[in-house]
């Protein structure tokens, strides 16, 4: 994912030419492949090879993960919710405290939000 969202739109060979490490063309091509039926490329036929381009971006897949995880968290057990908000909380609070502010703030507006949509 990391070379197409940096190159774009690439065939197999380019993918397999910018790794780091040196994959087989196949592995490259069932891993594309793989990727596309998930949904997670779109692919066009350009002569006799496809060409893959991400149908997110970084952020956006990024996004997306995170909030998997914690949709995957908040479905469980009330202690595996705890667990959760206290390593977030641990984990930002350890690397930023700006961050932490921006979170608090986040928190607060949720709130607001929660309570302007309680009252219409």
């Amino acid at each position: 994912m990391e070379v197409l969202w940096t190159a774009g739109q690439s065939r197999v060979r380019d993918v397999v030419e910018k790794l780091e490490r040196k994959l087989a063309y196949t592995t490259v091509m069932t891993t594309l492949d793989r990727l596309f039926k998930k949904g997670m490329l779109d692919r066009q036929k350009s002569e006799r090879a496809f060409l893959y381009l991400p149908r997110l971006s970084s952020q956006e897949w990024k996004r997306q993960r995170a909030g998997d995880l914690i949709a995957g968290f908040l479905a469980g057990p009330q202690p595996a919710r705890e667990l959760l908000l206290s390593s977030l909380v641990d984990a930002v609070g350890q690397h930023d405290a700006v961050l932490l502010d921006q979170l608090e703030e986040k928190i607060l507006k949720k709130r607001q939000e929660l309570s302007a949509g309680r009252k219409l």
